[in-house]
């Protein structure tokens, strides 16, 4: 459930994370109940709980409390704020783009094929002739909801591995996993990329003969915000359905960086990474999104004016060291910059030697492919059997965690962290710039990429390779 009026005014919620065992466990419960918190859920396996409170000063009685290691509010307002993580709005494909895309596809190709110019850059269409992905194989989509009616998304859908997330605690109504509205199409661009069926309909996802489920964490509202106990709740039901791919084109709201350093935000990394690392030994690969700030994430120094987003942003320096973009600088988990069409950097694109692992195709308006559309972003499917064009690391990572799926439908014993190594050894690297990297043209070099032709800040270990993972 939400925080609705119902509710004492100001009511934030909180993770209260505890030292193992169940005594333990169990006496801080009765301890958030004596301090005058309500338990919306408790993830006993990972000593996470999860508690609405309108008392300010609960974050910190809960610090005092034998056996609490961390706790704090996921949130700085009572709800209501802004922001998707892609860069610009969805562009729609029209009717015109659509008809003049299946005019020039090739045999054998999908209707708007001829647009995904992501497909051939990583040999996604050669590898589906080899290996379109094994049906024992889901990516969950851990975002906004996903379109499962979707005529290219129905036949790759899993129902009984997909839920609603939002409130902290798992709803699996049928149904509950699709986006609120069309306006939360960014779950639904997502999936397609990663398995929109060959299925003579629309375009091809990157593992066209996996499954896909969806676990929604984005708020219903305008905001769309992913919260730190929804996102808890996402890696937990993914890891206990034996989801084996999880996508995470996202960052966990309200703070751009969640800095040690600070009780509450050191409380939701605490929460957040026991959850994904529960997921991992439970044998799912998490991948995600290294953001679109242009960030450097292995600096020393970084501006931060847009937290918290669900209410005054502050203008901060944060040391990303220190300082979590989260849950993609989370240990084994897969950090994706973004390519454009020439397989350079997108301009939007964050990046660091030593955090990005590798690169995929996320479109770049300033790289224009030769296409029907010369649209430079991704086309993917949209709610209520829609198609557009997004850009953004957020469809960098589709591509990886599909190529992920690709390397575990034929390596179907691999684990985790073998999955890591064998995505780092397919991936191509093209090396650093030889020229300074200017990714809008405007005269003025916009990053410095450090490292050299094997391993580097810009793609990591390369641009995935998906005719390699099956071959």
């Amino acid at each position: 459930r939400t925080v609705g009026a119902a509710e004492a005014a100001g009511t934030l919620t909180y993770v209260v994370n505890t030292k193992g065992g169940h005594h333990t466990i169990e006496s801080v419960k009765r301890a958030v109940a004596a301090h005058g918190g309500t338990i919306v859920t408790s993830y006993d396996r990972i000593g996470v709980i999860v508690v609405h409170s309108a008392d300010p000063d609960f974050g910190k009685e809960m610090r005092a409390v034998r056996g609490v290691r961390s706790a704090g509010a996921t949130r700085t307002a009572p709800l209501k704020a802004a922001g998707t993580t892609d860069v610009g709005a969805v562009e729609y494909l029209s009717g015109a783009q659509a008809a003049k895309a299946a005019q020039e596809a090739a045999d054998g190709q999908e209707p708007m094929e001829a647009d995904q110019w992501d497909l051939r850059a990583i040999g996604a269409d050669k590898a589906a002739a080899i290996n379109p992905g094994s049906r024992k194989v889901t990516v969950a989509v851990i975002d906004t909801g996903v379109d499962d009616t979707h005529p290219d998304i129905a036949p790759n859908f899993s129902p009984s591995q997909s839920a609603n997330c939002v409130s902290g605690k798992a709803d699996t109504t049928y149904g509950s996993w699709r986006p609120v509205d069309a306006e939360h199409y960014h779950g639904t661009h997502v999936a397609g990329e990663i398995a929109a069926a060959r299925n003579g309909i629309g375009v091809a996802g990157v593992a066209p003969g996996v499954k896909v489920a969806s676990i929604t964490v984005a708020q219903p509202d305008e905001t769309q915000l992913f919260y730190p106990e929804s996102v808890v709740c996402a890696f937990m039901f993914a890891a206990d359905h034996g989801v084996e791919i999880t996508n995470n084109s996202y960052y966990v709201d309200p703070w751009l960086y969640n800095c040690m350093d600070d009780p509450d935000q050191r409380a939701i990394v605490d929460a957040v990474n026991r959850a994904q690392l529960y997921a991992q030994r439970k044998g799912t690969l998490n991948v995600a999104s290294a953001g679109n700030s242009n960030d450097d994430l292995d600096s020393d120094a970084l501006l931060d004016d847009s937290s918290p987003d669900d209410s005054t942003a502050v203008t901060r320096t944060v040391d990303p060291h220190e300082c979590f973009d989260l849950p993609t600088q989370l240990p084994g988990v897969v950090t994706v910059s973004a390519v454009g069409v020439k397989g350079t950097k997108s301009y939007y694109s964050s990046y660091g030697f030593g955090v990005v692992d590798v690169a995929g195709p996320g479109g770049d308006k300033y790289q224009i492919p030769d296409t029907p559309s010369a649209n430079g972003r991704i086309l993917s499917t949209l709610p209520n059997n829609e198609y557009g064009f997004l850009q953004g690391t957020s469809m960098a990572s589709p591509h990886v965690a599909g190529v992920a799926a690709l390397l575990k439908s034929t390596h179907p014993h691999a684990t985790p962290a073998q999955l890591r190594a064998l995505l780092k050894a397919q991936a191509d690297n093209p090396g650093c710039p030889t020229e300074p990297y200017d990714g809008n043209g405007d005269g003025v070099v916009d990053a410095t990429c450090v490292g050299g032709k094997r391993v580097n800040g810009f793609y990591g270990f390369g641009v995935v390779d998906a005719l390699r993972a099956v071959k």
